[in-house]
């Protein structure tokens, strides 16, 4: 059973000419139409969530801000990021949506995949950036730590997720993985970012050069991925699915294909301690070919549809990279005692 909460954001958050545009939400589910899923499809309807909610990880004074910048009719945050009259609901449409998908899970089980705009991971806990108003894989995952879970996050989107990082920081009971082009925005994501004190080596940040592989990635994942993953023993797993390592973005230089979404979507099924437990939410992905395909390949993979897609790339550089995080990461940790 896949469970898609919404689609939010299709029109309520626009900027004429901007890349994170409403098409992008129309490529997303064309790409889950692609599966032809029938009667094991339940679409459900995302709600706001509350500012209780959206509190357990942004300042009440930033709420604040957003709430009356938006309803003032908006403008430029910084120069990459924009809102609007109706960007203040559509954020927090897009916050909410991830409750709804934890609270179908429970009761129906499946997989749960939240298409919403705008993007989260970003958004620290009192400031926009990167395109992000409000950090939605954050409100879930606090939401879920508030219930007593442990919680994996998994990034695989292009540019590092600083703000889930800044979040959860020195949460013992979050563990956040990254996998990122470097160099690239916002310029954090380093290999020696391995947690703060009170959860020494819960951060695993893989940063990728250009012209990386999807082979390069799984072979990351397996190396320095799941040995932690084993002894973290999450109970729920989220994933902030950004496309945009999508070979054909128009905003990133790493050269993954369709087919390594559905390979990486299977490898990170794998965390989840059983059905039910895994919610996938939209971040990144520019090019509305590239984020169609992927889609339906990363959504096949924990279906068990078979999609006709582009097959999974090999041959690119990256390999010296993950050794490299590997040593980095031991040392950082043996630094920090």
């Amino acid at each position: 059973m896949l469970i898609v909460v919404g689609p939010v954001g299709a029109e309520e958050h626009v900027l004429a000419g901007h890349p994170e545009r409403p098409a992008r939400i129309g490529a997303v589910m064309q790409g889950v139409a692609d599966l032809h899923l029938d009667g094991a499809l339940l679409e459900v309807a995302a709600r706001p969530a509350s500012i209780g909610e959206l509190s357990r990880v942004h300042s009440a004074d930033y709420l604040d801000q957003l709430h009356r910048f938006c309803s003032l009719g908006g403008g430029s945050l910084d120069p990459d990021t924009f809102a609007n009259a109706g960007s203040w609901d559509a954020a927090c449409l897009a916050a909410g949506a991830g409750a709804v998908a934890i609270d179908a899970l429970r009761r129906q089980g499946g997989v749960a995949f939240v298409p919403i705009r705008p993007p989260g991971h970003h958004a620290l806990t009192d400031r926009s950036m990167g395109f992000c108003l409000i950090n939605s894989v954050a409100v879930a995952a606090a939401s879920l730590l508030d219930a007593g879970e442990k919680v994996l996050i998994v990034d695989w989107d292009v540019h590092h997720g600083n703000g889930t990082q800044a979040i959860f920081w020195d949460d013992p009971d979050v563990l956040y993985v990254s996998t990122h082009q470097w160099p690239g925005y916002p310029g954090t994501g380093r290999s020696t970012e391995v947690g703060g004190a009170d959860a020494r080596g819960a951060t695993i940040n893989i940063p990728l050069p250009p012209g990386t592989t999807g082979d390069v990635v799984c072979e990351a994942f397996h190396r320095l991925v799941t040995p932690v993953v084993d002894r973290f023993h999450p109970t729920w797993v989220l994933v902030s699915a950004g496309f945009d390592a999508h070979r054909a973005d128009p905003l990133a230089e790493l050269d993954l294909s369709a087919g390594d979404f559905g390979d990486l979507a299977t490898i990170v099924s794998g965390y989840a301690p059983g059905p039910g437990r895994l919610v996938l939410f939209l971040e990144g992905g520019y090019d509305l070919g590239g984020l169609r395909s992927s889609v339906s390949a990363t959504l096949g993979a924990l279906t068990g549809v078979a999609v006709t897609t582009e097959p999974p790339t090999s041959g690119g550089p990256g390999r010296e990279h993950v050794a490299a995080v590997a040593q980095h990461r031991r040392e950082a940790l043996d630094h920090l005692g």
